[in-house]
């Protein structure tokens, strides 16, 4: 008797000891229909069910899992126009919205949809927004932005047919899609120079986004920044000259700080034109007076650059192919700075910031289109303006993390290392955040006994890095794609890999 408590005991206790060791992985079943080329978009966790929309040639459907990634359902979504231009997806608990634009004729439309957590329409589309034009459309004219919280969401276009004069027309609705405000506004734009950096809404219906200027039409070192807001109740922009004090910036990255009603602008800045990156400037903007708060510029220590700098690279130009990739904001008012190494070669030359300055960034002002729409989407990578070939190299190393305290100062600093390659593709390489509360997980692939496993790496509140064991359930013949997965709730993750040429989808528990 004494040995069958033992034994209980033993099982008990160890069996939650390793339950505990790490997260649990469940996969998708691959689809016939769904293949490498698949274009994909995880929508969320609805309901309690995983969806993900699929478009194969122009087949739009809606897959379906359970908590254990078998499929319930494949929902082929037949009142999508065979015109459609783009879809975006704004998921809640138990429902989500499709908005998607299609042309007829000469005119662009954006229409809304309603559905469930099996994907069947709630109620019939509703038409938001028409546009007249006179070319057949390849480019969203329409950009759909949510606030943190979701409950505003806004839809804007660009008319950009004046290249020194762009019109901006905005719709402002709230979680039930009821029209809250529509403004149509000018901009003053000095041809070929000015340029947006993302654009952002808060959870007070405010839009949120920069606008810089290079100092030539060669994409040369940004020598003036603003900050633009446009308030619900106003029937223009607001317009802050930041006055960065001639330094060298490098891209602007934008962050919302809805607790603190602030908005956080940061770059990677240089000493000289063509030199190397230094530091990283800050700047804190009141988001309800549109005034700079404070900027600060934090230089990079010899330390920090012996521990960033690749293995083959020197310290003094550790910096050189880092990009900023996320911003956490904290309840204190202090943040958190995520960046990573990134370059390509390609038949003997290689990826560098000359480059970056001469090809501009995704948002230039556009040349073909009389409308246009800026896209946002962060996971892109830096290269991706410059197309590529089969003799393409991309490389994503090192993890850079700085944090920072409510006064702007730096608290702590830290390097994730890594090491990462893949020739005519960059899908399996980079990482993604899981953040669960207490700490941040990274995950990315690494290669490990010649094997390509997907690691996870947690970040605790005070920098310390912790290497956790390798995942479970890491079935062979599964390649993960860490970069285009989506947090879907508190603890859990999709990622979407590849098994025998199929696409499939990974669902981690933490």
């Amino acid at each position: 008797m004494k040995n069958l408590i033992f034994i209980s005991i033993y099982v008990c206790v160890f069996g939650l000891i390793g339950n505990a060791q790490g997260p649990r992985i469940v996969y998708s079943e691959p689809e016939r229909e769904d293949s490498r080329r698949t274009e994909f978009e995880i929508i969320g966790k609805i309901g309690g069910n995983f969806l993900v929309y699929k478009n194969n040639r122009n087949d739009h459907d809606i897959s379906v899992y359970d908590d254990d990634m078998k499929l319930k359902d494949r929902v082929e979504l037949d009142y999508v126009n065979d015109h459609w231009i783009n879809i975006d997806f704004i998921p809640y608990q138990d429902f989500f919205y499709m908005i998607y634009q299609y042309q007829r004729r000469n005119t662009l439309y954006c229409v809304g949809v309603k559905l469930d957590a099996n994907a069947h329409k709630i109620g019939e589309p509703f038409e938001l927004d028409t546009t007249h034009i006179g070319f057949a459309a390849n480019n969203k004219i329409y950009t759909t932005i949510n606030s943190d919280d979701k409950q505003r969401i806004m839809i804007f276009k660009i008319n950009s047919r004046n290249q020194k004069n762009f019109y901006f027309t905005t719709l402002l609705f709230n979680q039930n899609f009821e029209l809250l405000g529509r403004n149509r506004m000018s901009m003053v734009m000095e041809e070929r120079n000015d340029f947006f950096t993302d654009f952002l809404l808060t959870n007070d219906g405010d839009l949120v986004f920069g606008k810089f200027r290079r100092t030539n039409s060669n994409n040369d070192f940004i020598s003036k920044v603003f900050m633009i807001l446009k308030y619900p109740d106003s029937l223009q922009f607001s317009i802050t000259d930041l006055q960065t004090d001639k330094r060298i910036l490098d891209e602007l990255k934008i962050k919302v700080d809805n607790t603190n009603k602030r908005i956080l602008l940061n770059a990677l800045y240089f000493k000289q034109r063509r030199g190397n990156i230094e530091g990283l400037y800050s700047v804190v903007i009141d988001e309800k007076k549109n005034i700079k708060i404070r900027d600060t510029a934090s230089v990079f220590t010899d330390e920090l650059r012996s521990m960033a700098r690749s293995s083959e690279g020197s310290a003094r130009m550790a910096f050189n192919d880092y990009f900023i990739k996320n911003i956490i904001t904290r309840r204190d008012g202090g943040f958190i700075i995520i960046g990573e190494s990134l370059f390509t070669t390609s038949r003997g030359n290689s990826f560098s910031r000359s480059n970056y300055f001469n090809w501009g960034n995704p948002w230039i002002s556009p040349i073909d289109y009389y409308y246009w729409s800026p896209v946002y989407n962060p996971m892109y990578m830096p290269w991706s303006r410059f197309g590529g070939t089969n003799a393409t190299r991309y490389y994503a190393e090192n993890i850079l993390v700085l944090s920072y305290n409510p006064n702007g100062g730096l608290e702590w600093t830290n390097v994730i290392p890594k090491s990462q390659y893949d020739d005519e593709s960059d899908n399996m390489i980079s990482y993604q955040l899981v953040n669960t509360g207490g700490e941040i997980h990274f995950l990315f692939n690494q290669f490990e006994k010649r094997t390509l496993l997907l690691n996870d790496q947690t970040m605790a509140p005070t920098g310390k890095i912790t290497r956790n064991p390798t995942l479970k359930n890491l079935d062979k013949g599964y390649e993960f794609m860490p970069r285009l997965g989506k947090q879907v709730s508190a603890r859990q993750m999709i990622i979407p890999c590849v098994y025998r040429n199929f696409l499939c989808f990974a669902k981690i528990d933490f």
